[in-house]
Order: structure tokens, then C-alpha cells, then sequence
């Protein structure tokens, strides 16, 4: 069997994804920017969202994997009045509040609820698994089953402005955790009030720390694929870091584990280890020992 070469593309791209395109159509279009097979993104945006996605190419798919479960923050934009069958814009109008009356008091007041951790029943059209199939196929059938509710947090949710339309609106900044969906957050907030509502729009402004001020185009990455990747040093920026050997990092590599006496002070992980500068893997500290976790065949600056 021939040996399975290296990519020749190792970083990670921070898109501002624009609106009607899936997360899986930019994977697919930084593949063939980049000439590379292994390339995969960091937590999925819904096709009429926009802003921040992560994408990681080569071996840096693998990096993925500590970014997903990280905070989100977005910028949505609540409509009252209605509900749809997807909790979104793209949704058809399936009930209308009548006799409600929505203003600014009102929904500052109601926010408090849905602050710090709460439960969440997942929309039917949505990516989450049942009985080995996603639910988006189903809810395409026009199936509805059952969903467990799921604990998320949301760390911060500000009234940043409001419409009194009609329809009125609201538009929230959320920082939360992963698996969060706004759109059921959106709904929820209708029901509080006594009615209905959707999400009319959203915009990701920041994941795992990852802003949009440091995001690109498609037609940006496009014209200068070398200027928009980040190199796996420069992606695992707010990781703490320790400098290796070359001999350690050959002992890491090889799965093995150094002692924590060599690295005084080194506590915790995930913690990105180098060598001369250069990404050799992630490491974390396990019962006196530094414990590589995530390791690459040679070195990448």
C-alpha cells in the first residue's frame, strides 16, 4: 500500500460565510481552492446565516476538534408576530399572535430568563441524529418526533435595539455555548411574551475566539488562498504553549509522555506544544506527566 502523503496545505481559514450557501457548499469551495481533500469546518452555520465559520485544511482538520465545543457569539434579529415551521425567515408562517402587544420594556424584561443555563428542545430542522437519521431528513417527510430537551448556556444576551414595527422586532447580541440554537431561542422568547416569533436573521461575530474582523470573504480566499490561512501557530494563539526539543518532540510524536518536572509551572490543557517555533501537536497535563493528546508526523510552522 503507498504511503498516504502529507497535505501540501496545513492552516485554518476564518470565513464570514454569506447567507444562502450551506457550510458543506464553503468546505467544498476551499477544497478546490486549495487542492486539498481533507478539509472541514468548525461548527455549522445555518444556510441563511452569516459571519464567522472556521475551517481547518490538511492536517489541521484536526485542530477542529477545539474550537467546536467552544463559545459562540452572534448578532440576531428577532421578529414578533408570527411562527414558522423552522423558527427562521425561510419557514412558512404556521400561527399568528393576536391581541399582543410588544415593546421595548417588555422584551429587556423577558430576557433575564434565558440567561446562564437552560433547556433547549432541538427544532426539527436541524443536523442532531434520531435513530441513525438527521432530522432535517425527516422533518423533509414532514415528520415530527420526539426531541430531549438539552442544557445550553447563555452567557450574555443584550437588547441591542427595537422596532415597534410592525412587525416589531428586536435585535439581541447572544454569547452562549455550543449547541445553542438561536431560532429556538427566538421562539421562546415570543412564547414568554405571550405570542409568537422567529428568527429573521443571524450573523456569527465570533467563535473560539475567532472574530469577524480577521474573517475573509469567499472571493477574498478566492484571489489570495496563502494571505487568508492562518498558520496552525497562529490558530491555537489563545492556547497556552510550551516550547519542546527536538528529542521531546520525536517522544511526543512516538506517543510518549515527558515529565512534568521539566516543565515547572505547566498545568492543565489543552496546551499547544512547539518546537523552534513549529506546531507539533496538543498536550495536556495527566498525573505529573505531559501527555501529548495530538501530535503531527513533522513539524508545521
Amino acid at each position: 500500500m503507498a504511503k498516504r502523503q502529507p497535505p501540501k496545505t496545513n492552516g485554518v481559514v476564518i470565513v464570514d460565510k454569506p447567507a444562502g450557501v450551506t457550510s458543506h457548499d464553503v468546505v467544498a469551495r476551499l477544497r478546490r481552492i486549495y487542492g486539498e481533500r481533507r478539509v472541514g469546518h468548525g461548527g455549522t452555520l445555518d444556510p441563511a446565516a452569516t459571519g464567522v465559520l472556521v475551517i481547518g485544511v490538511g492536517w489541521a482538520t484536526r485542530l477542529l476538534n477545539y474550537f467546536q465545543h467552544d463559545t459562540k457569539r452572534y448578532t440576531g434579529v428577532v421578529s414578533f408576530g408570527t411562527a414558522t415551521d423552522t423558527l427562521d425567515a425561510d419557514g412558512a408562517v404556521v400561527a399568528t399572535s393576536m391581541g399582543v402587544d410588544y415593546d421595548r420594556d417588555a422584551v429587556s424584561g423577558a430576557l433575564a430568563q434565558f440567561r446562564g443555563q437552560i433547556e433547549q428542545v432541538p427544532p426539527m430542522v436541524s443536523a442532531i441524529r434520531v435513530g441513525g437519521e438527521r432530522l432535517y431528513e425527516k422533518a423533509r417527510r414532514g415528520e415530527v418526533v420526539e426531541r430531549e430537551a438539552r442544557a445550553v448556556t447563555i452567557e450574555s444576551l443584550e437588547l441591542l435595539d427595537f422596532d415597534a414595527g410592525p412587525p416589531a422586532t428586536a435585535t439581541l447580541d447572544v454569547t452562549c455555548s455550543a449547541g445553542t440554537y438561536i431560532r429556538v431561542l427566538a421562539a421562546d422568547i415570543g412564547q414568554a411574551l405571550g405570542g409568537y416569533a422567529h428568527l429573521a436573521s443571524l450573523r456569527r461575530t465570533e467563535a473560539s475566539g475567532f472574530t469577524l474582523n480577521g474573517a475573509h470573504r469567499l472571493e477574498q480566499v478566492e484571489c489570495d488562498p496563502a494571505a487568508s490561512l492562518l498558520t496552525p501557530v497562529e490558530a491555537v494563539g489563545q492556547m497556552g504553549r510550551i516550547e519542546v526539543s527536538e528529542n521531546h518532540a520525536q517522544k511526543l510524536r512516538m506517543g510518549q509522555r515527558l515529565a512534568l518536572a521539566e516543565y515547572p509551572g505547566l498545568g492543565g490543557g489543552p496546551i499547544a506544544a512547539l518546537v523552534k517555533g513549529e506546531f507539533v501537536g496538543i498536550v495536556e497535563v495527566v498525573n505529573d506527566a505531559v501527555r501529548p493528546v495530538l501530535v503531527w508526523p513533522t513539524a508545521v510552522s
